[in-house]
Order: structure tokens, then C-alpha cells, then sequence
């Protein structure tokens, strides 16, 4: 094997014991340790060795092309790992999202295969680990705590909440699996674990966030982590992380900004031709405020999603070489999160084919929640988005692991984002409503780019992010607080998503000018996809080579 090759494989060995659920989401076995080490001790030693491993893979000799693209993305992965350690998230992360510790095991503690009797017996394994996991966490809120790192007072409250509705609807537990074969006392375990070990350890989790982190949360003024000691220099590292460019907070507002002044005369544009007038805050209400724009129940709003991607898989063809096979699911988020939970999310299919890739849909109150947003969130998060991304990364098996299953948020939410916008060529919107809520998609994007940054590097308060999204966008009330409160959660993911739409649009139109009439969509997109999961800069190398030999 080659050094490279040694390197990609040393890589994901550290990876998969870093994130242990990762190797069980994917299918891809059971590690000895289920559940992440969240100790200071063993955060520290993952940390050295993933810097260690980039330095090795910067001086690195690669034998192909392929190979360097390899090596370029070991190095940055490498470096952006041991950052987000170094930012601390862990000792503040408290809300109802899927970083906060409970969430993250409740949310994905019921996905991994329990087909077997393997998978069983490991199911039960990770339901004993779960008090040794919170109290772990419980060591880390504390040490950021005293150190400065609190977290606002409105997500310790969310986090309190998300815990209650577990512990107050035992009958409906998501972590009650049936296994796929007959195992005789596994019912009878799994029950006695849930009520004497899972549920008793949340509660006492539950307990702490209230008894100790509540009262010395910071206020809905400072929601951001500048607030917190060397704040803001941990917040543009996170930047750098999430979009894997060297743009600062600064340029990130400032870009964020000039995009939602262009969307104006997009949305003045169809607005005349929809609804008869140019003006920005009428058109905003009516998008807000028509019931004829709001679901009758969350049934009919999970089959529109399923309309739409039936619509965009019979066109995909004409647009892409490589089409996967998987067929993409569509189903709620589960009741116990999706109260406080994000509009929408997807979760992949394992190496395995044990199970299919989920596109999940908030239908919690889902006549509040707008029309004319559904098909765009669709493209983004199935088809041609995530999921046809993800399971086209999957099937690259000429490729390194590590090229196909690691999360790089730019490359993966700018796909998603780039493919709304992508949708409208391809003829997938049903109407003009329905191209309003791409515009709606991307105003909350380019929005994401201001109130991220307003929040964590130029102190905003909560409600001047609301406030924000409120003036410049048209989406409703209780999907921009639930929104502004994710984004104050997980300091700079939402950057990640128009630098990367930016980005993949940059090196397209570079692409169209230099070739010319030899420009093919279906092959640049196959280039994009084909490079498996990767950060912008080596995207940017492996379309400039593919242009380079067209």
C-alpha cells in the first residue's frame, strides 16, 4: 500500500474511534467503544493525533492524481478535526439539537441495524453505556462552565425540554428497537435497561442542566460566543472549519449581506407577476400570512416532498451520468424532537444496504408551516441533493473510505444549496409559488451568512438576529426562531451552506467559460460528485484538472 493509501486508512481507524457512531451508522461494524469518550484526556490525545496525522500528510508523496487529491483532503480533514476539539464545543453544546449530548443519542442511538442478533446484543450494549456517556458530559458542561464557556439561558431551557418529552412518554421510547430476529430475554432487557439505566441517567442529566447550568447561563442577549473568553478567535477558527476557505466573519457578513439586497429585485420580479405588486413587505406577508400557503396537516406536506422527488428522479438523467440506485424514504421527525427540532434533515443508508437514506420533515405543527418552501427543501435534502449525493459518494468504491463517508459541511450543504437553485433548470418547480420558496431557501442562506456572524463575532442579540430574518426573508415566525436558535447552538455550521453554493456556482461558470461549446453539465456534475466528499479548495483542484483534460 502506498503512504497516501496508509494515511487514508490510519485516518478513518482514528476517525471511527474518535466518532464511534459513525462506523455503526454506516454498516460498517461494531466498534469495541459505542459511544463517544467525551473526557478532556482522551478529547486531548484525538486531538494530537489527528495533527500529527495532517503534518504526515502534508509531507506526503502522492503517486497519482488521484492520490494527491487524496492526500490534499487528509491534510485539511486532519487540521479541521483537531480545530473543532480545540474550540471547546463540547463543554458548552446544551440545547434540544442533535449537539447537545442527550439529543445526539436519542436521535441517532435507534438508527444502527439490530437485524441480528449481533446488532441486538450491541443495542443493549450502548443502552448500559449511556450514564457512563452523560456523566462524561456532564464533566465537560462543568469544566466550561468554570472556565466561561456557558451557553444562553433559551437553549439550556430547550435542552431541559427535549429531555422531558423523552422521559414523559415512556410508552413511545425511539430507543425501543425490535430486532430482526428471535432473541430470547431481549425484549425483557431492553425494557429493564430503559427503565432503570437510560431514562434514571437522563433524568439526572436533565437535573444538572437546571440545577447548575441554568442559573449562570448567559441571557438572550448574548447568545453568541463572543461573549465567551477568546470567543471570537474560537469562532473564525469554527468558520474555517465549516467552510473550509480562509474568509473571516467579516467578509462572511459583508457577503451575506449584498445577497439578500440582490434577492430583493428576485423576489420584486415574481412578486408582480404573482401577486400584483413590487413591494418587498407585502409580498412577504402574503407568502407569511395566506392560508392558502400553509399545509392542512403534516400528511399532505410529507406527500408533496414525495411528489417532488418522484419528479426530480425522472429527469435526473438528462443531468447527471451516474445515477445511484437507492430509492430515498420519506418520513416525520420523530415527535420527541421535532418540537425544537430544524425544518428538515437526511440521514444516509449504510455500507451495508441494511436500511434505506431518510429524508425527514418537520410536520410538528404543520399548518403553520409554509407551502411553497416544500419542494426546494425536497431537492436539497433527496434528490438531486443529499441523498443522491450521499449515495453516489458511497458507491465510489474506488476510492478511499475516508472520501466517501466523512461529513465536510461546505462541500456537502453547498450541493444541497446549489441544487435548489439547480431544480429551476431542470424544470423540477411546479409554479411560480413553488420558485418563491426557492427564494425563500436562499434568503435564509444568505441570512444565515449575517445572523451567524452577527450573533458569534459582532454580539447580536437573539431577537436582532430574529428581527433580521423577520425584515429580509419571508419565512414564518416559528421556522426563524427555531432556525436562529439552531444557529446560536452550533456556532458556524450555517456558514457552511451558501460559501459552498458560492463556490460549486464559481467553478461551474469558470468551467462553461473555458470550454465553451465542450462544456458538458452532465459530466461537470458527475466531476463534482464523482470526487466523493471533499473541502472546497481540493474540490477546486479536481474540476481544474478535469478542465484542464477536456
Amino acid at each position: 500500500m502506498s503512504a497516501v493509501g496508509q494515511l487514508a486508512d490510519e485516518f478513518v481507524e482514528l476517525h471511527f474511534e474518535h466518532q464511534p457512531m459513525l462506523p455503526l451508522l454506516l454498516g460498517l461494524g461494531i466498534p469495541e467503544r459505542q459511544l463517544p469518550d467525551f473526557s478532556a484526556e482522551a478529547q486531548e490525545g484525538y486531538r494530537t493525533r489527528y495533527l500529527e496525522l495532517g503534518r504526515r500528510a502534508e509531507e506526503a508523496t502522492a503517486e497519482t492524481a488521484e492520490e494527491e487529491t487524496t492526500r490534499r483532503t487528509l491534510a485539511a480533514l486532519a487540521r479541521s478535526e483537531a480545530a473543532r476539539i480545540e474550540a471547546r464545543v463540547t463543554d458548552f453544546s446544551v440545547s434540544d439539537m442533535q449537539v447537545g449530548p442527550a439529543q445526539h443519542l436519542l436521535l441517532f442511538l435507534p438508527v444502527p441495524s439490530v437485524a441480528d442478533e449481533a446488532g441486538a446484543r450491541a443495542h443493549l450494549d450502548r443502552l448500559r453505556a449511556v450514564p457512563e456517556y452523560l456523566s462524561a458530559a456532564i464533566t465537560r458542561h462543568r469544566a466550561g462552565f468554570a472556565d466561561g464557556l456557558r451557553a444562553p439561558e433559551f437553549l439550556v431551557d430547550a435542552g431541559i425540554a427535549s429531555v422531558e418529552r423523552y422521559l414523559n412518554a415512556p410508552d413511545d421510547d425511539p430507543l425501543r428497537l425490535t430486532p430482526g430476529v428471535e432473541l430470547p430475554g431481549y425484549a425483557e432487557e431492553q425494557d429493564r435497561l430503559l427503565a432503570d439505566v437510560v431514562r434514571p441517567a437522563l433524568a439526572g442529566y436533565r437535573d444538572f442542566l437546571a440545577a447548575e447550568l441554568k442559573p449562570g447561563a448567559r441571557g438572550a442577549d448574548q447568545p453568541g460566543i463572543c461573549w465567551q473568553p477568546d470567543g471570537k478567535e474560537r469562532y473564525a477558527a469554527l468558520a474555517k472549519v465549516y467552510t473550509t476557505t480562509e474568509r473571516t466573519p467579516e467578509e462572511l457578513h459583508a457577503t451575506g449581506l449584498e445577497m439578500i439586497a440582490s434577492l430583493a429585485e428576485e423576489y420584486r420580479e415574481l412578486g408582480a407577476r404573482v401577486f400584483g405588486t413590487e413591494d418587498l413587505p407585502e409580498i412577504f406577508r402574503r407568502l407569511r400570512e395566506d392560508p392558502k400557503l400553509r399545509w392542512r396537516d403534516g400528511e399532505e406536506l410529507l406527500d408533496a416532498a414525495r411528489a417532488a422527488i418522484r419528479r426530480a428522479e425522472a429527469v435526473a438523467p438528462q443531468w447527471f451520468g451516474r445515477i445511484p440506485e437507492q430509492v430515498c424514504e420519506v418520513t416525520s421527525i420523530p415527535e420527541s424532537e421535532a418540537e425544537g427540532g430544524t425544518i428538515a434533515y437526511y440521514i444516509q443508508p449504510p455500507l451495508d444496504g441494511s436500511r434505506p437514506g431518510v429524508y425527514y420533515a418537520n410536520t410538528y405543527r404543520a399548518e403553520e408551516r409554509p407551502r411553497h418552501t416544500s419542494e426546494a427543501i425536497a431537492f436539497h435534502e433527496a434528490v438531486p441533493g443529499h441523498h443522491f449525493q450521499l449515495c453516489t459518494a458511497l458507491d465510489l468504491d474506488h476510492l478511499p473510505l475516508v472520501r466517501r463517508i466523512m461529513s465536510v459541511d461546505s462541500y456537502l450543504e453547498g450541493w444541497g444549496l446549489y441544487t435548489e437553485r439547480l431544480a429551476d433548470e431542470m424544470g423540477l418547480y411546479s409554479d411560480d409559488i413553488a420558485r418563491f420558496g426557492m427564494l425563500t431557501q436562499d434568503s435564509m442562506r444568505a441570512g444565515r451568512l449575517v445572523v451567524d456572524t452577527g450573533m458569534h463575532a459582532l454580539g447580536w442579540s437573539r431577537q436582532q438576529a430574529v428581527d433580521f430574518l423577520v425584515e429580509h426573508t419571508p419565512m414564518a415566525r416559528l421556522e426563524i426562531e427555531l432556525e436562529i436558535d439552531r444557529y446560536a447552538g452550533c456556532p458556524g455550521q450555517a456558514l457552511a451552506y451558501m460559501v459552498g453554493r458560492l463556490e460549486i456556482q464559481r467553478l461551474r461558470a469558470d468551467a462553461e467559460r473555458e470550454l465553451g461549446e465542450r462544456f458538458d453539465i452532465r459530466a461537470f456534475h458527475d466531476v463534482v460528485l464523482g470526487a466523493g466528499i471533499v473541502p472546497l479548495p481540493v474540490l477546486e483542484h479536481v474540476v481544474r484538472t478535469w478542465v484542464a483534460s477536456v
